[in-house]
This record gives structure tokens, sequence and C-alpha cells, in this order.
């Protein structure tokens, strides 16, 4: 009898070591996509497998059984197939906030980790890359620079595992990576979650620091996202210092890029402002906001900075941050002022990956040498924190 419960059958796969690990074959929707028509699927039955798999459902539906549907040599493979789903990836760890978020820690099939945060109001984010090369001073995740890039599986299996725990009816990619640098993979997972995955297009919002490729792309494919772009300044000397390795557009083209995006369409530019206490926070930023976005098809959100200490940048004081989103409201640009979530779980991404980080370099230290490390004296010396 074959199984009627969801793919992947399991929970969660129960940490492995190294050795006993599902090695990962197919970390790509395309080669997931072949390995099933090799053992006997159809488009039909193809579709119906992964649907069942990313929405998190039963193979059977109400007008057939599974058995009645399947070619024979799929339903002998299924074993394999959700041996393989289940090894894409793991929870290793779930941080709950007190504001209804909650951040896993994502264990991939080679032991590297990454980062989704549950968001409240039925919204997931999900990482695209392990590391980040585009370096955002005020960013945990670009320490280390970019190690790997995910593989489209690799990202919709982050959307699977949210699914799990809650419903979920929005995709960001905002989490660790810049997604411009893994557009072949991101475009695929975004494509599937627009049909298979059963999420609005304007359900899915594709985050980048600015990139061409990015508005050359974006809307060449079936499903067409909703674009959010990191701005952080309106001063082109100072977004450098900030986005070291973004490329070199000036805020003036990206609005204009944005804005043509917008009205081709229908859905509004959502810009991202991390909003650091005496960085971009005057009143010259504050005009350069109103020069270049008046009049235009976009939502400025106003995202205050996740603080650390290690590092100098600091979050604005409360009702600041309040005053700035209520001056630009009160000019006609659109403002909302996003509570970042999971404040109380290191929600800056990169957070909870580097603590753990050094919680396993301090556990195998400790081993070596008993009572010489603390937690405390390592994560003192942790650097900075990105914003969703």
């Amino acid at each position: 009898m074959l199984p009627s419960s969801p793919l992947p059958m399991n929970k969660e796969a129960p940490p492995q070591p190294a050795s006993a690990a599902i090695p990962l074959f197919l970390p790509q929707l395309a080669t997931l996509r072949e390995w099933l028509r090799r053992h006997g699927a159809r488009t039909c039955h193809e579709e119906r497998v992964l649907r069942a798999w990313c929405q998190v459902r039963s193979l059977d539906n109400r007008h057939s059984a599974s058995e009645n549907f399947l070619p024979l040599a799929l339903r002998g493979a299924l074993p394999d197939i959700e041996a393989q789903l289940e090894g894409l990836a793991r929870v290793v760890s779930e941080h709950p906030g007190e504001d209804g978020s909650a951040r896993l820690l994502v264990g991939l099939a080679d032991g590297q980790t990454v980062e989704s945060v549950l968001l409240p109001r039925d919204g997931v984010c999900v990482s695209t890359q392990v590391g980040c090369a585009v370096g955002c001073v005020f960013c945990m995740t670009g320490k280390d620079g970019l190690l790997r890039q995910l593989g489209s599986a690799e990202i919709v299996a982050q959307v699977v595992l949210a699914r799990r725990r809650r419903p979920v009816k929005k995709v960001v990619f905002m989490g660790m990576g810049e997604p411009a640098h893994n557009l072949d993979n991101v475009l695929e997972a975004i494509d599937f979650l627009g049909t298979l995955g059963g999420i609005g297009h304007k359900n899915l919002v594709f985050s980048t620091v600015g990139d061409p490729r990015v508005f050359e792309r974006l809307g060449q494919g079936p499903v067409k996202p909703a674009l959010a772009l990191s701005l952080h300044s309106t001063r082109a000397e100072l977004r450098a210092e900030l986005l070291p390795r973004a490329p070199r557009m000036t805020p003036e083209e990206l609005v204009a890029a944005g804005e043509a995006y917008a009205r081709a369409t229908g859905y509004p530019i959502q810009y991202q402002w991390t909003l650091i206490d005496g960085v971009n926070d005057s009143e010259e930023e504050l005009e350069g906001i109103v020069r270049l976005l008046s009049g235009k098809y976009a939502l400025m959100n106003m995202i205050p900075y996740n603080s650390v200490a290690a590092l100098p940048y600091r979050r604005p004081d409360p009702e600041k941050a309040r005053a700035i989103a209520r001056w630009l409201h009160e000019r006609r640009i659109l403002t909302k002022l996003r509570n970042s979530a999971g404040q109380d779980i290191d929600g800056g991404c990169g957070q909870l990956r580097a603590r753990i980080t050094v919680d396993r370099h301090i556990a195998a230290k400790s081993r070596r040498q008993p009572g010489t490390t603390s937690t405390d004296d390592c994560q003192a010396s942790l650097p900075g924190a990105s914003q969703h």
C-alpha cells in the first residue's frame, strides 16, 4: 500500500553523523523532475508528487488514490524519493520569538547551515546562499564571504519546513545571501512556488541590493514576483560604504529600474531602509527619499537596525523612528515602520548561525581543554547582523 500521507512523511529527520547522512543528489528542481521522469512519471504524475511535497499534503486526492494513478515504477521509487526530499533540509533548532516569529536553523545535507524565519501573518523568510559576497558592513551573514549557492530544491525545502509548522501564504527571499548572485536557482524556485507551490505571485518577494541582471530577467518568467530593493541611503558614496561589493548602481538608477518593473507588473516596489542611528537618519537623507520616491509606485519600509554590541552601529530611539515615518508619510511617501521580526531571538540574519558555530567551537575546545573558555567570552566578539 502506498503512503497517503504528505511527502515527505517524516516531520523532521533526526540529526545524523556525517557517515550516515543521506547523500544529496537532487539539489535542483530540474534534476528532481528529470529523476522522476526516469522512474516513469509523466507531467501529471511529476506535478502530483511535487505538489504534495511542497504543499505538505497527501498524494491521494478526491479524484483518485495514488496507487490507482501513479505508474508502478514510480510507486516503487517513492521511498527513495522521500529519502531524497528529507535529505535536502532539516531543522537543527527552532527559536520562537515573543512577536509570533520563529527563527529556524536549517541543516543541509553537506553539513552547512542556513537560517529561515517564520514571520507573523503566514509568511516565511528563506535563504538563498550559505554566506554572502556583498559584504554589507552591518551584516553578519557576509562576514565569512560566500561559502556556496543553494540549489532551487534546497530553497523550496525551507518553505516545506515552514509549512509543517504553520500556514505559509507569503515567501520573502530576504534571508542569508544575495538572490541576484544565485539568480537561476532563485528564479526556478520562484516559478515552482508560484505554480505547484500555490503562492500568489505578488506574495513572492525577491529582495536584492540591485543588479542589472535582475531587472533584465525578473519579468521574463511565467511567475513575476514582487520586488524589494535595499536602498539604505540616497547618497551614492554612503551607500557604497554600507554595501561595499554591491553593483555600482546609483540610488537614482536603482529607483528608475524599480519604477519600470513596478509599472510593468502592477506591484509597488518595496524599498528597504535599515535605519541606523546617526548614519542614514539625517534630514538630508529624508529629503533625498522625498526627491527620489515622490510620485513613484513604491512603499518605503523603514526597518530599525538590529543592534549588536561588537559593532558601532545602533538602533535609533523608537520615537525618532516613528517621527521619521510620520514625516515621510506627511510628504506623500507611503512609509511603514517595520518592527524587525525576532528582536529577542537574534533576529538579524546570520546571528543564529554564527552563535551556533561559536557554541560548537567552544564545546570542541572544552573537550580538549576543560574549563578554559566561556560562551560569553566568544559572544562578545561576534560581528554585526543583517536586517530583514
